[in-house]
């Protein structure tokens, strides 16, 4: 959203920007969630917007030497200048009323938020430092899925996370998955889904394969809303849709529920 006006992606109203800024990023008139940046999710969750920031040292590679329209390289030195991160993802530290938690946010304008070895290593990352503090881990997906450009080393980040989450599960650690306006592909397939508590923003579009590639391949109609978190969570794959605006003190709720700590005053 640039300038002082913007159009709700939704009911396509023009909106006074600071109107949906006040709102969370929420079209006050419908209730769309619009997307929001890795940093806007961390400043959102944390207690008074402070956290450290963690694994900033790591940087993507092309090993493959990919090209499409574009080199690799190419496309991720664009990334990088157009969104100021090394990659789709970052890590932080800091508390939540109190509690140190620990948290990923994906960073969807970082080519469509897609998971490449330097996504998988810093969920994974923060997954074991989850483990090695005995602290909650918290992760808000937001991707397009695998990232093409890097093949297999892609696919592999996978069981990487999965199996790090599977060790903090072993410990009885809490883990805590998000899942935002997109989350699609490998990212669903693996850590996205895999939390004690798997929750959503309303309408997200969550799913592996696309709708349009789902009806090309059974050449059937798919039901309305599918895919949706709403649709998602009325079928059992989710535990709850939750607007933005009460997302952090879920969270918090869901933390001192599984940690057994009392509310601070």
């Amino acid at each position: 959203m640039t300038g002082i006006w913007t159009r709700c992606n939704n009911c396509r109203r023009i909106l006074y920007k600071q109107d949906i800024t006040d709102n969370f990023f929420i079209c006050p008139e419908c209730n769309f969630h619009f997307r929001l940046s890795a940093i806007d999710r961390l400043n959102m969750l944390f207690d008074l917007g402070q956290y450290e920031l963690i694994d900033q040292d790591i940087f993507p590679e092309d090993p493959l030497v990919f090209k499409d329209t574009k080199s690799y390289a190419v496309r991720l030195k664009e990334n990088i200048k157009k969104t100021g991160l090394s990659d789709a993802v970052l890590n932080a530290v800091g508390t939540m009323d109190g509690i140190r938690v620990i948290m990923s946010a994906m960073e969807f304008a970082f080519m469509g938020g897609s998971m490449g070895s330097v996504v998988g290593e810093k969920i994974t990352r923060a997954i074991e430092r989850a483990l090695e503090e005995n602290i909650p881990a918290v992760v808000i997906s937001s991707s397009g899925g695998a990232r093409m450009q890097e093949g297999i080393l892609s696919l592999m980040q996978l069981m990487k996370t999965s199996s790090a989450i599977a060790n903090l599960d072993k410990a009885g650690i809490p883990y805590i998955s998000v899942l935002t306006d997109p989350t699609t592909g490998g990212v669903t397939a693996s850590f996205a889904m895999l939390g004690d508590i798997n929750i959503a923003e309303p309408n997200s579009l969550i799913g592996f394969a696309g709708p349009r590639v789902i009806e090309q391949t059974i050449k059937e109609k798919l039901p309305k809303g599918f895919q949706r978190s709403e649709f998602l969570l009325h079928h059992g794959m989710l535990d709850d849709v939750v607007e933005r605006k009460n997302l952090r003190s879920y969270i918090i709720r869901v933390l001192r529920l599984f940690l057994n700590k009392p509310r601070t005053e």
